[in-house]
């Protein structure tokens, strides 16, 4: 699924009110794509972001890695360094649950990231946490080869593609 293709989250909440799932409305834009979806990968850690790196550096074949950064407004999960990382290798986007920093610069890059807030203190680096686990925030339980839609009314989950 290319992120370039334009999927309205108030459509696919009008077209599939079943399938659905809609994220509580507590993100904020800070990629340059605004519209972004795809088949999610997830990370779980806690004021660590080795393993989003790590899985940014791996081929994003057009999927949306979703950041369980447990809420944590203590430190960012995501700079502009890593965005741009995930933009190189086909990343559509991120959702974190947490902070990014460096927002003036990652608005700039035309990837999809959603997060919480902004903070300019990095995060730990000790590789501490899970990958491609379920995780649960912002009212929806997000699950590895599920998908995520995102765009300016907010994010939607389904177990499986909508179009």
């Amino acid at each position: 699924m290319s992120s370039n293709t334009t999927v309205r989250t108030t459509d696919l909440c009008d077209d599939h009110p079943d399938a659905v799932a809609v994220a509580d409305p507590i993100f904020r834009d800070y990629g340059g794509a605004r519209l972004f979806h795809g088949p999610i990968a997830t990370v779980k850690v806690h004021e660590d972001n080795v393993l989003v790196r790590k899985a940014l550096e791996e081929p994003g074949q057009g999927r949306v890695l979703v950041v369980d950064g447990g809420g944590s407004l203590r430190c960012a999960l995501l700079g502009d360094n890593l965005a741009a990382i995930g933009h190189q290798n086909g990343w559509a986007g991120l959702v974190v649950y947490g902070c990014v920093r460096d927002a003036e610069a990652i608005g700039r890059i035309p990837i999809g990231v959603k997060a919480l807030a902004t903070h300019p203190r990095k995060s730990n680096k000790k590789g501490a946490g899970d990958r491609d686990v379920p995780v649960t925030f912002a009212g929806i339980t997000y699950v590895p080869g599920g998908f995520v839609y995102a765009d300016h009314d907010g994010i939607v989950f389904a177990h499986k593609a909508l179009v």
